[in-house]
């Protein structure tokens, strides 16, 4: 039998609203961490886009001040000048996602690491995306981190402390917290139904005008990538991709993926292509996106069955052959 051309995913409780939302489908976007970033917006008459795009940009522009890997002066470059001991009180909203942070680290035994910065900048993948320079030169030998994100220390008043030599990298969680962000702006401004995308992390609430929820194609892997398309209604739901077809070089006929494993040091080797996972916050969606694509398939797998994920990988094998695989809970959305 052949298999479908495309397959839709909906949400296990949709809630009925009282009626069609009133007013239009505005589209506002912009520039942020290094990136993208839309909203799809159902407005009424008396709200104002311009003033809208104005103040989701200065919310934006807010979380990037404070967690920025490519800013010298933001509080996440600052934390590696620090000696060893020192303790820094992190803006609540960095606290937040460090705090996500070090327990997705704890419930992925280290496949998610967010003290991994220095690492990072060593394959070129940093702030200066140096792989692409030309006489660039990765490591010469493994970088052996550690389970350094345990060396860090969080206290409940949100101060971090530096053990020593530990620079931090969120860029595989701050999008996904922006996203949130900007949700939690928007349903607070009794707009209630919206589509938020930042860097290419989804997350939508409420419906359109016409009782259509937030349909979103999943990103394909791959141009001759035969496995069906994907499209998911994200109602109340959010969406984040991990894919290591964006980002990577070539040295020596070897082809170094963006995807470092804390682990070893090193740039995966499995070949994972994509991971997309859909949870109800966006911030953990994307976080686990990226754990699931440093376990690999089978450890990846298992991964998101434990943790009760609702996870997608695709991989290629050794022949070439495109293979993928879900979880329990993302077969469970599947119509």
């Amino acid at each position: 039998m052949n298999a479908p051309a495309f397959r839709a995913l909906i949400p296990a409780r949709i809630d009925q609203p009282a009626g069609l939302p009133e007013g239009d489908v505005y589209k506002l976007a912009g520039n942020c961490m290094g990136t993208t970033w839309s909203v799809r917006v159902v407005v009424r008459d008396c709200l104002s886009p311009r003033q809208l795009q104005a103040d989701i940009a200065a919310l934006l522009e807010g979380l990037e001040a404070q967690m920025s890997h490519f800013r010298a002066s933001s509080p996440l470059r600052r934390f590696a000048t620090l000696p060893p001991g020192c303790w820094m009180d992190l803006p609540a909203a960095f606290a937040q996602v460090m705090r996500t942070a070090l327990k997705v680290a704890h419930l992925s035994e280290g496949a998610f690491d967010p003290a991994l910065g220095s690492v990072i900048d060593a394959w070129g993948f940093g702030a200066a995306q140096r792989f692409s320079e030309a006489g660039f030169a990765p490591p010469a030998a493994p970088l052996l981190p550690g389970r350094r994100w345990q060396a860090l220390e969080l206290d409940d008043a949100g101060r971090l402390r530096q053990p020593g030599g530990i620079a931090l990298n969120l860029a595989a969680i701050a999008k996904g917290f922006a996203v949130d962000a900007v949700a939690a702006f928007l349903t607070g401004r009794g707009l209630d139904h919206h589509l938020v995308e930042v860097g290419g992390e989804l997350r939508g609430s409420g419906i359109k005008p016409d009782g259509q929820p937030w349909w979103v194609a999943l990103e394909s892997p791959a141009q001759d990538c035969p496995l069906p398309a994907t499209r998911v209604a994200l109602h109340g739901l959010a969406v984040a991709t991990s894919g290591n077809y964006r980002r990577c070089y070539l040295l020596d006929e070897r082809l170094i993926q963006h995807t470092l494993d804390p682990r070893s040091g090193e740039p995966v080797t499995h070949g994972l292509a994509s991971v997309t996972v859909i949870h109800e916050e966006c911030m953990q969606a994307d976080a686990w996106a990226t754990a699931l694509m440093v376990l690999g398939p089978q450890a990846g797998l298992q991964r998101a069955a434990a943790q009760g994920l609702r996870a997608l990988l695709q991989w290629r094998d050794e022949r070439g052959e495109w293979h993928e695989a879900a979880s329990p809970a993302f077969e469970a959305l599947l119509v």
